[in-house]
């Protein structure tokens, strides 16, 4: 039986089946946000998640001390971990995390409203038998790696580097007909792997954000998407928001994994990207309504970020609703808040306005 579907176990009361198939079951958060998790188990004990997360909160199990052990891959998005002793810490794309279930964060959440990527969930006594037979020259120590990463209540993360991304990135494109033997090798291969990583090196590398300036970062981030249509400059918000100039580009950063100018060009992009496809707005009108007073300029900042010209963007998806301009800007906020924050740079200066 699935980790994920056992009675009173680690997510019962938060996911709900889909569906089941022989090698396969896929589960949906129980709260009805858009969140879906297809699971495969490879070894007794082993079980494979791929996750596909569009919305911010992030669903959360049991407080649960039994011996199992979470490995996650972010390969899209960034995942947000609360601790209890008020620190934030942030999983990025192609960054690799173990914990054990039992040291679970306080609080968990998705900063971009979006999360894909791998989970393999490790239930220790039934994987160190299942594991202990399939070949005799592999040797992993599943409660020695435990100690070694997870111990005194740690959370492992190592940044993203090419030994973590030759493992995963095949697991995302896997044919069909040889699935069931390659998620064998490939988990043993993670195993492997880990059980020769030193995980004291690794442990300097995280940077931790305190709890009370993270929430100052977000009400950062609310604020300028509830205000595109003005230009804000960066010290005006370190005045607004009683936060260093330096500890408002380095914790948005952190948080949001940009900076605020790539951060906000890209969100007001998307938002154009709504109005464009639901609205009768002139492009003028539109640029206007994401804070450009100059069409051209806002023509070339749309190309850079979305690829195509807002006329050419229009013409391949316009969906005009019955809904006045001025409503459909409204729904417009909520829905560019959950499409994938994609084609985000972070090179652009900090200096700058926020335009």
């Amino acid at each position: 039986m699935s980790i994920l579907s056992k009675e009173n176990e680690l997510y019962a009361s938060v996911v709900q089946v889909v569906s089941r198939f022989d090698d396969h079951a896929i589960y949906r958060m129980a709260d009805g946000s858009d969140g879906t998790m297809t699971t495969y188990e490879v070894f007794p004990g082993v079980e494979l998640i791929y996750n596909d997360f569009h919305t911010e909160e992030c669903f959360q199990g049991p407080r649960c001390y039994r011996d199992v052990m979470e490995i996650n891959h972010c390969r899209q998005g960034r995942f947000e971990c609360d601790f209890p002793d008020g620190s934030c810490v942030y999983l990025e794309e192609g960054d690799l995390s173990v914990n054990m279930i039992g040291n679970r964060a306080l609080r968990s959440s998705f900063p971009l409203e979006h999360y894909h990527g791998i989970s393999v969930v490790i239930e220790l006594e039934q994987a160190a038998c299942s594991l202990s037979g399939v070949l005799n020259d592999i040797s992993i120590d599943l409660y020695a790696l435990r100690d070694r990463l997870c111990g005194c209540d740690r959370c492992f993360i190592m940044r993203a580097t090419e030994s973590v991304e030759h493992i995963f990135s095949e697991l995302y494109r896997v044919p069909d007909q040889i699935r069931k033997g390659y998620y064998k090798l490939k988990i043993l291969e993670l195993l492997l792997f880990l059980s020769a990583v030193d995980g004291t090196a690794h442990m300097e590398q995280k940077q931790y954000f305190p709890r009370s300036q993270v929430d100052v970062i977000k009400a950062v981030k609310e604020y300028i998407i509830e205000n595109l249509e003005r230009h804000i400059t960066l010290e005006e918000l370190s005045q607004r928001f009683n936060i260093p100039l330096t500890a408002l580009k380095l914790c948005f950063k952190g948080v949001y994994g940009t900076t605020i100018y790539s951060y906000l060009r890209t969100y007001r992009m998307q938002d154009a990207a709504v109005l464009l496809s639901r609205t009768k707005m002139s492009i003028a009108q539109v640029a206007g309504q994401v804070g450009y007073l100059n069409s051209s300029k806002f023509a070339s900042a749309f190309k850079a970020v979305m690829g195509i010209s807002p006329l050419e963007y229009r013409r391949g998806n316009q969906r005009i609703t019955e809904e006045p301009s001025g409503m459909v800007g409204v729904g417009s906020r909520s829905l560019t808040g959950r499409i994938m924050m994609k084609n985000i740079s972070s090179d652009w200066s900090q200096t700058n306005p926020v335009e």
